[in-house]
């Protein structure tokens, strides 16, 4: 019996080790002792825990920003590889925000789309042939008091630097030695000025291409602009189609409202400038505010630019103190439309930072030249409503049940009415305009 008793104490012992165990253990939702969760590291994992946290955040971003980059850098090439016909197309994308409210209350009399187009387009180039051929009339009919001021102002510079105690050498003011320079300069260089007028030639054919296709893309915008934007959201997945309409919706709001008030902007320089010409009597007055309003849609350095034009004629033409005093205009319009004009007519459609407009500008001459220069705010003024939309609404979820959105977005207008979201409502957090407004269809 002494074998088995010690067996049976030995065996209790242990049963009574295991429970006291159990007890002091914590219990796992069904009673039982919950299993040991060893973590298991593999090599990667256990390098990137090595790595401080900083690094590693500044890793993230370093590969994203580079990807989208190269993405971009890939956008431009392709763009300047097409750039005859991006840039037509973007002129015409210009024109249609302007022309679509006349097109739109033509509809709105009972016009169908088509006539509506047509008519919009057609008026527009008559408008426009108006006004240069009234331009090129004023020229034609000054330019004999305007070749005949500008050789006395010329004789009378002259005059001035001869009597002036500038070091300047006597034979610089010998018209006969500056005839023969002229003539020799263009003998040697008549290769030269042989190539230049092929390029021009050249240029003046893909101007004609160009405008051919700006006008027949903005007929096309404005009789089916709603068409084709819905073509192209049907490249985006189906469950965001509805998002990004709204987001592009807004953006067009913003780049309309731009065009329009500028415009207004452009027109109130040149009315300001042609006064001042009339009453100073500077030639060609009406040619002069035409070159500003055309130089005004380029924000801050255009009207400064195009009426430097002015100030030159002036003083060619009339003498110091005209010019002085033309300048005094140019100056004061300069003040009026970046102090007032801009924010009362543009800070409704769009607020951009005077910074990041003199950035995008010359980030476009860079790219573009003249054209860029034109281009580069408005295409601001549509990524920057573009994006705060989206910023500001939240992102469907993957595995949410798609919404029943077909081919055609459920809400949306390509030339919608409405005003855009502010800013302060984006950025607030509160999604704006989450429920569809529907549009009546544009055409």
């Amino acid at each position: 019996m002494g074998l088995p008793s010690s067996v049976w104490t030995g065996v209790t012992g242990w049963r009574e080790a295991v429970v006291r165990r159990a007890e002091s253990a914590p219990a796992g939702p069904n009673g039982h002792e919950p299993p040991a969760v060893v973590p298991v590291l593999t090599a990667s994992e256990d390098i990137d825990r090595a790595v401080p946290a900083g690094l590693r955040l500044a890793a993230s971003w370093a590969w994203r920003i580079i990807l989208v980059s190269a993405l971009l850098y890939g956008l431009a090439r392709v763009a300047g590889y097409l750039s005859e016909v991006v840039i037509p197309v973007a002129v015409a994308i210009l024109l249609a925000a302007m022309l679509t409210p006349v097109a739109n209350r033509l509809r709105a009399w009972g016009w169908n789309s088509g006539a509506a187009s047509a008519v919009t387009l057609l008026g527009g180039i008559v408008l426009i042939a108006g006004a240069l051929t009234l331009i090129t009339s004023q020229i034609v009919a000054q330019a004999a008091d305007l070749s005949t001021n500008v050789v006395a102002g010329f004789n009378n510079l002259v005059t001035s630097l001869q009597n002036s105690r500038l070091p300047i050498n006597a034979s610089y003011f010998d018209t006969a030695a500056w005839g023969e320079r002229i003539q020799k300069f263009l003998t040697e260089s008549r290769s030269t000025i042989a190539s230049y007028a092929a390029e021009v030639g050249s240029q003046v054919g893909h101007f004609v291409a160009g405008l051919a296709i700006t006008l027949f893309s903005l007929f096309y915008f404005l009789y089916d602009g709603r068409g084709i934007f819905t073509a192209l959201l049907r490249f985006f997945p189906r469950e965001s189609r509805s998002r990004v309409d709204h987001a592009a919706s807004n953006g067009w709001r913003a780049l309309s409202g731009y065009v329009r008030a500028t415009i207004l902007v452009a027109l109130s320089d040149a009315v300001v400038i042609l006064i001042g010409a009339l009453l100073l009597g500077v030639p060609v007055a009406p040619a002069l505010a035409a070159l500003v309003f055309i130089g005004a849609f380029v924000p801050l350095v255009g009207a400064f630019v195009s009426g430097t034009v002015a100030v030159l004629v002036a003083l060619v033409a009339l003498g110091w103190v005209q010019a002085l005093i033309m300048l005094g205009i140019i100056i004061f319009v300069l003040e009026v439309e970046g102090h007032l004009l801009q924010p009362l007519l543009l800070g409704r459609a769009v607020k951009l930072h005077p910074l990041a407009v003199l950035l995008s500008i010359a980030s476009g001459i860079v790219v573009a030249g003249i054209i860029g220069a034109l281009l580069a705010v408005p295409l601001l003024a549509f990524a920057k409503s573009f994006v705060e939309y989206l910023r500001g609404h939240k992102i469907p979820r993957t595995d949410a049940t798609p919404s029943p959105v077909g081919d055609e977005p459920d809400a949306g207008a390509a030339v919608p009415d409405q005003e855009p979201a502010a800013a302060s409502d984006v950025e607030s957090g509160e999604p704006a305009g989450t429920d569809p407004v529907p549009v009546p269809d544009r055409g």
